[in-house]
């Protein structure tokens, strides 16, 4: 779904993904929403903040394949990467933060080139067993390779009322 690159926008995109996993078997206060939901702030408001181009939507997809979800966060500026390993900011900073819960959270994340046009897709992955837990983590990953393709079927979800 495409959400307005506002402050509004970030914020109603985490709804949606909380919604639609409660939809899908996983409560609001299951571990699996509340970490999927927090991933999903960090990156739309990563979106907002440094991808922000004027007149410009970010997309946001989430996909569950097998034991796996997939969060996709799409943005029109590609010339502002973000760093393949997050930088430990400031003890005094306020901000800077977000990709270091997303490394520390979620399984697997990288960047990708958007494909046909300008911009880039920030992305995550929680792989979920059977239990319906994610499983905890130590030491935060490192980003896989981005220039991979997520080669499996997904699928986007529909907007809900």
């Amino acid at each position: 779904m495409r959400f307005t690159s506002t402050p509004r926008g970030a914020r109603l995109a985490r709804r949606l993904v909380s919604h639609r996993l409660n939809d899908w078997g996983h409560p609001y206060t299951n571990p699996v929403n509340e970490t999927l939901t927090l991933i999903a702030a960090e990156l739309t408001t990563n979106a907002v903040r440094h991808g922000h181009v004027p007149g410009r939507e970010f997309k946001l997809q989430l996909t569950l394949v097998e034991d796996t979800f997939r969060i996709e966060v799409t943005d029109t500026r590609g010339e502002k990467q973000p760093p393949s390993t997050p930088p430990t900011p400031d003890s005094a900073s306020e901000s800077g933060r977000g990709l270091l819960l997303v490394a520390a959270l979620a399984d697997d994340w990288g960047v990708a080139p958007r494909p046909a046009a300008p911009g880039k897709t920030v992305w995550a992955e929680l792989r979920v067993p059977a239990g319906g837990h994610p499983r905890p983590h130590g030491v935060a990953p490192r980003p896989a390779d981005s220039a991979s393709a997520y080669g499996r079927d997904t699928e986007s979800f529909p907007a809900t009322p």
